[in-house]
């Protein structure tokens, strides 16, 4: 019996020392492609470079709407981590274990920023490693304001839209200042799947979406039931949904 203790127990170690020489590659190899990123262009010139763009729009003129429902729908916590939500994470791994697929990975409004940044291309374990590095950079040095004014003028919108100001131009012909809340509900939707909620689609699927929006919404009390109910009932009667 005790040999058999002993042949379990040496088992156990061997998975276990496996298990942490893994995560010790995956986090070498991380932070090599971290540095190797920052070095060709570092955090400050990347910043430096979407500030650039003719259609950059600074924070105080988007709609406090929009703002409102980029942070309900991307990252409710946005204000209060430190740019990795656990409680967002351990809630997408249950979600899916459950569902037997990926349906949702936590990633915050920061993170999401980092992987535009840098690692778009990137699809393996070591650049969700190497996001984190610069995740802390970007939390360490940028303010939550700047973090989300950098987010929406960085992100694609589909139909060839880049950042919120060209979105608002191009679907909307209004400046990102001028969104209301349906205007601002149906944005926010967007990014999370372009190629099919862009509206050159004209799918149901980007209203349905907009619907998930404004319920984030409301789950955050950004806007009261009334709000919520009469702007849903609008988009269900006009788009026959």
């Amino acid at each position: 019996m005790k040999s058999l203790f002993k042949g379990i127990k040496g088992i156990i170690i061997v998975i276990l020392l496996i298990i942490i020489f893994i995560i010790g590659y995956f986090i070498s190899d991380g932070y090599k492609l971290y540095k190797s990123a920052i070095q060709n262009v570092s955090i400050e010139e990347k910043v430096k470079e979407i500030r650039e763009n003719p259609n950059y729009v600074k924070i105080e003129d988007i709609s406090k709407e929009y703002k409102e429902a980029v942070i309900a729908i991307e990252d409710k916590r946005f204000n209060e981590h430190f740019g990795i939500d656990f409680y967002s994470i351990g809630r997408a791994f249950i979600s899916n274990l459950q569902n037997k697929k990926i349906i949702g990975g936590g990633s915050t409004i920061t993170q999401q920023l980092a992987k535009n940044m840098y690692f778009e291309q990137k699809k393996k374990l070591s650049r969700k490693v190497a996001e984190v590095f610069v995740v802390l950079d970007l939390e360490e040095n940028y303010s939550k304001d700047e973090i989300l004014e950098l987010y929406v003028n960085i992100i694609y919108f589909g139909d060839g839209h880049y950042g919120i100001k060209e979105a608002a131009n191009g679907y909307l012909d209004k400046e990102p200042n001028e969104l209301n809340l349906n205007d601002s509900t149906l944005l926010a939707g967007l990014p999370n799947a372009p190629s099919v909620y862009q509206l050159s689609n004209k799918s149901n699927y980007t209203y349905q979406r907009q619907i998930i929006v404004i319920n984030a919404m409301l789950e955050n009390n950004y806007i009261s039931k009334e709000e919520a109910e009469n702007l849903i009932n609008k988009i269900r009667k006009s788009k026959g949904i």
